[in-house]
């Protein structure tokens, strides 16, 4: 416990040195540990469970700063809503929000013996972010496949994202992510992110590794750094990610029964 609390104060420490301009957009992300870093998993939060996340991110080379807010809710057993408040911290005072993206998952195919769990998802982002940090709004939406064989959970993403202006390109992602449960408590990550970014400045290949760890019955830590093999833009980034769940109240019904005699 006390290397986890060390860790979150290191890692604090590093998003808050030398802040920049970010060149990417956050989007919506998915909530620890439904999926690994920005893969989304099919499956998806039980009917009214509620799930809260701080999520810090330090890129280098370009350099910037970045946290974000994250949010879901089980509408049902198979259907989850998602939100994302990102804030990006930048040079000569630009700070400011991105577009807050909202987004429904639906996971219409449960997992069996020898086929994934297959969910769609739909999302959208209203002009809500600075000019510097915003697209103008998005809509957008893609297919989700899990699958889990013994200890390993694997999730395919292919996503597909539109701008709300010509200043930019259609954003497509296609993302790979594993998560290996190496004991009760933690679970290491990989992912393999690649990406078409609106900016069309860039196409983005990232390695992203980690783990998390459960330190609670309903709270989560997530650690993981990433390389773009590309163009090495970022060089790194670095994320930290802790998460929290409020599972729904059973109801508990006491029968009173009166036996006369």
């Amino acid at each position: 416990m006390k290397t986890c609390h060390l860790l979150l104060f290191v890692t604090i420490v590093l998003f808050l040195i030398r802040p920049a301009y970010s060149l990417d957009f956050k989007g919506l992300q998915p909530l620890p540990p439904y999926g690994v870093f920005s893969t989304f998993s099919a499956e998806s939060l039980e009917k009214r469970k509620t799930g809260y996340a701080l999520c810090g991110e330090k890129s280098i080379d370009p350099e910037f700063s970045r946290f974000a807010v994250l949010f879901a809710f089980g509408i049902s057993d198979s259907l989850e809503f998602d939100m994302t408040v990102p804030y990006v911290f930048g040079r000569d005072g630009m700070n400011g929000f991105e577009d807050i993206a909202f987004g429904i998952k639906y996971r219409f195919l449960d997992e069996r013996k020898y086929s994934p769990a297959a969910a769609f998802i739909v999302f959208g982002s209203p002009p809500t972010g600075r000019d510097e940090f915003s697209t103008e709004g998005n809509y957008g939406g893609g297919l989700i496949l899990s699958k889990k064989v013994g200890p390993v959970r694997g999730h395919v993403n292919l996503l597909y994202s539109r701008p709300g202006t010509e200043r930019f390109n259609d954003d497509i992602t296609f993302a790979v992510g594993i998560d290996f449960s190496a004991s009760h408590n933690i679970n290491f990550l990989g992912e393999l992110y690649a990406k078409k970014s609106y900016s069309g400045s860039f196409d983005r290949i990232e390695p992203r590794f980690g783990y998390r760890i459960r330190m609670g019955e309903n709270l989560f830590t997530t650690v993981g750094v990433g390389h773009d093999i590309r163009h090495s833009s970022p060089e790194f980034r670095l994320w930290l990610t802790v998460s929290y769940f409020l599972s729904p109240e059973k109801r508990i019904i006491k029968r009173i029964e009166e036996i006369e005699n």
